[in-house]
């Protein structure tokens, strides 16, 4: 019996109940760097609006390596963007101790939206 594209490549079958199927592994990825948040929501993101792109990291080996580079690169936007919005708006050590809770309320709306940013720019595009 002459043997198929598959086998003559190297690839092994598995017997499942009546049927052969081919043994199939994604590739290793070479690097194994840590996914944050960012890099999660990012990959939410591609599962449900993106699964094309999604299925080609994926197969390829690169998705890992992907998400790690855009979490990076959300984290240090959000940083920039939030230090240059500190500035911008003089929100400062001393209002920090003069007012707390005026301080709290400006830093927490520095954050809302230096995170909507990023989502905007990075993570949903």
């Amino acid at each position: 019996m002459a043997k198929t594209i598959f086998e003559e490549m190297g690839g092994t079958y598995a017997r499942q109940g009546d049927y052969l199927l081919p043994c199939l592994f994604l590739p290793a990825e070479k690097e194994n760097k840590p996914i944050g948040v960012w890099g999660q929501r990012h990959l939410r993101y591609l599962k449900q609006h993106r699964k094309v792109l999604y299925t080609n990291l994926l197969t390829s080996g690169k998705l890992n390596s992907y998400l790690a580079d855009i979490d990076e690169q959300a984290e240090d936007l959000f940083f920039r963007l939030v230090n240059q919005m500190v500035e911008r708006e003089g929100v400062t050590e001393q209002l920090k101790m003069e007012n707390q809770m005026e301080w709290v309320g400006r830093m927490n709306n520095i954050h809302g939206s230096a995170m909507e940013i990023v989502n905007a720019e990075l993570i949903y595009s």
